[in-house]
């Protein structure tokens, strides 16, 4: 693609899709607006701060600003994450978060391509492979539990998390797995963000002995079958850079980075 394809893609990424509030509001989480910024509580293990952009803050109003998410999150007692873009401004914005005590986490790549050419195509998996979608708590329950053992830290908030998604809009998301056997292989899930033309691609950790195989593909292809459906033309996903170099092979083109910057009090 050329430049100016990036700058577009870029540019609709950050109008449709930032900041990325959920629509509707799941039972238990609360959305908290702060000058140009929102901070999400009750979707995760801790806070999310989000935005579009910072409305041209700098200096000691932007210290203030970050001030303030230190103090909330001292408040609640939870760590709060600042999800930061690699073009986001001013450009001092990563010193200012760490002089503050955010520390900065694994950094991904935001790619975004075209819907089309993987929902034309079938989702293929090694033989004794299925592909299900799931929506019950014990289902949740296996993906927290395998996304806590392949990341190596609790990610057992994920589980409540999902179920409420799916209880406050089943059609705003749609969770699925690989399966082989009883054995839970791999997970992920496709948000429909309302009023956009983009399906958001989420999770796709497998475990070791089942990678290199095309399970990873074919959750992708299946995710992006169903926007199809929904009509969907963009696909976007924060790519882990394990899986950067498939997505890219798939049609998915890289506009940016993102990466989370955590306060824990």
């Amino acid at each position: 693609m050329t430049d100016l394809d990036v700058t577009t893609l870029r540019a609709a990424y950050d109008a449709q899709l930032r900041p990325g509030l959920p629509d509707p509001v799941p039972e238990g989480a609360s959305i908290e607006p702060d000058g140009p910024l929102f901070r999400i509580w009750g979707l995760d293990s801790g806070g999310l701060v989000t935005y579009r952009d910072l409305g041209g803050l700098v200096d000691a109003e932007l210290d203030a600003l970050i001030a303030r998410q230190v103090a909330a999150s001292r408040e609640r007692g939870e760590p709060v994450e600042w999800k930061l873009h690699g073009h986001d401004e001013p450009a001092d914005l990563p010193q200012r978060l760490q002089a503050a005590g955010f520390l900065p986490q694994a950094q991904e790549t935001v790619l975004v391509g075209p819907v089309a050419p993987l929902a034309s195509a079938l989702p293929v998996v090694p033989e004794g492979v299925r592909l299900r979608e799931v929506t019950t708590g014990a289902d949740l329950d296996r993906i927290a539990a395998l996304e806590t053992e392949l990341w190596g830290r609790d990610l057992a908030g994920l589980a409540d998390g999902l179920e409420c998604e799916i209880a406050a809009d089943p059609q705003a998301i749609t969770v699925v797995v690989a399966e082989a056997g009883d054995t839970l292989v791999s997970a992920g899930w496709v948000r429909y963000p309302a009023g956009t033309p983009f399906a958001t691609l989420w999770g796709g950790s497998t475990r070791p002995q089942w990678r290199r195989q095309g399970i990873y593909r074919a959750l992708v292809t299946y995710r992006a079958r169903l926007a199809g459906q929904r009509d969907r033309t963009l696909l976007q996903v924060d790519a882990a850079e394990e899986s950067r170099a498939l997505l890219e092979s798939l049609g998915l083109v890289p506009v940016t980075s993102t990466t989370p910057y955590v306060y824990t009090p």
